[in-house]
């Protein structure tokens, strides 16, 4: 037996896992997502839940209405480093429980429909002129200096200053702590976490959700057009959000609307500069931006993985996933299964048919209220800035991610132009 086949034999018989511990996955996790889809689809991780890889049943999971999000199903907790990040979960439920992200029918349904009558695509819309003067303004105070870093020069600022502006919250000089509180709190979203995280992220809920009590009472005093004095009027049968639902869906808007966003931006100029022609293709033809959008977020989901919770045996593929069972779906794995995507579903195209049937924004009644909003401001920042720096380009090889699982981005990206 030839040296060859003896290698591909040991490659059959070693079993594939999960394992974002590998210093390679940071840059690069679709290689471990594919070995999973193809070898592993309905993957028992180290980390304890059961993960789901391939399009079809991460689909069928999202949109399936017997599976819960509430935590109080299941009889297993993510895991921690440490003893005490168990705190943070009594106090995160208590005070966040009441976000849409995190409720089951009737609750989520009657709290996200009293959100979309304000939050509506046609509001979202209207933002663009404002969008795109922000983005000239960021990309204009960088132009003089020959380079940049596209995260803390543009997509962190940009979506911050654009839900800051839609709630109609004041500058009172604290925004740039609400930056900080919603970075110690989005780290709850991993399957995995420290004390000493858990603990910031205690006090970052603490902190924040005491100052949006503190904007709530001026809003109901200063009542302005804007999305927050909407929300606070809005009503339906007599029904309106009481003030921990109010304060719980702005900390969502802040923190998972602000995340996503910085990842789309950072994560698709990646893409581009790491894939030069399709780069050119966008700058000879900027009206191909919104389903060049699409295919970014296709390509490198900002968000890789949804959860769900089992509220009785669930069966996937003759697979029995036991009742109070944790289910990750990676929605990044999802995004490159050629069952949807073709024979080329690894490689990036600005030009893909299909790409809008990405799973990055979740799937079935709770997908993400915000896919208008993040698409309009991926569209604006990633075009303006490929149409006003046609020499546009790496400053380094390697670089930073942020070390999340769930919200996949980068901590910095230089380029100079």
């Amino acid at each position: 037996m030839s040296e060859t086949t003896d290698t591909r034999l040991a490659a059959e018989v070693t079993p594939v896992m999960l394992n974002p511990f590998d210093p390679d996955f940071p840059d690069n996790p679709y290689i471990q997502y594919r070995a999973l889809r193809e070898h592993d689809p309905i993957h028992i991780t180290a980390l304890g839940p059961w993960t789901l890889f391939r399009h079809a049943d991460v689909s069928r999971v999202l949109r399936d209405p017997n599976l819960s999000v509430e935590e109080r199903h299941a009889t297993q907790h993510r895991l921690t480093v440490g003893t005490g990040a168990g705190a943070f979960y009594e106090q995160h439920s208590q005070r966040a429980n009441r976000s849409m992200l995190d409720l089951d029918p009737p609750d989520h349904h009657r709290i996200r429909r009293l959100v979309a009558k304000v939050f509506t695509p046609r509001r979202v819309e209207e933002l663009r002129p404002r969008v795109a003067e922000l983005v000239e303004e960021m990309i204009d105070a960088a132009q003089g200096k020959g380079s940049m870093d596209v995260i803390a020069d543009l997509a962190f600022p940009l979506p911050f200053i654009v839900i800051s502006e839609l709630l109609g919250i004041p500058d009172t000089g604290r925004r740039d702590q609400l930056r900080e509180w919603s970075g110690a709190m989005v780290k709850t979203f991993d399957p995995i976490i420290s004390d000493e995280d858990a603990a910031a992220a205690v006090n970052a809920a603490d902190n924040m959700f005491d100052y949006l009590e503190e904007i709530l009472e001026y809003k109901r005093a200063n009542p302005a057009d804007d999305l927050l004095s909407a929300l606070i009027a809005a009503e339906e049968d007599g029904d309106r959000l009481s003030s921990e639902e109010l304060k719980s869906t702005m900390a969502l808007l802040f923190i998972a609307g602000h995340e996503t966003t910085v990842n789309l931006i950072g994560n698709g100029i990646l893409a581009l500069l790491r894939n030069p022609e399709q780069l050119a293709l966008l700058q000879k033809n900027p009206d191909i931006i919104e389903g060049a959008v699409d295919e970014l977020l296709r390509y490198d989901s900002p968000v890789q993985f949804s959860r769900r919770v089992t509220v009785a045996d669930y069966n996937v593929d003759e697979k029995t996933i036991p009742k109070g069972t944790f289910v990750l779906v990676c929605l990044g794995s999802a995004n490159h299964d050629p069952e949807v995507f073709g024979a080329n579903s690894e490689e990036l195209d600005l030009t893909r048919v299909n790409a809008s049937e990405y799973m990055s924004f979740g799937g079935g009644f709770h997908h993400c209220l915000g896919i208008a909003l993040a698409r309009l401001e991926g569209q604006e920042a990633i075009g303006g800035l490929v149409k006003r720096f046609p020499n546009l380009a790496l400053k380094n090889d390697k670089q930073k991610w942020n070390g999340r699982l769930v919200l996949r981005g980068l901590a910095e990206l230089r380029v100079t132009f």
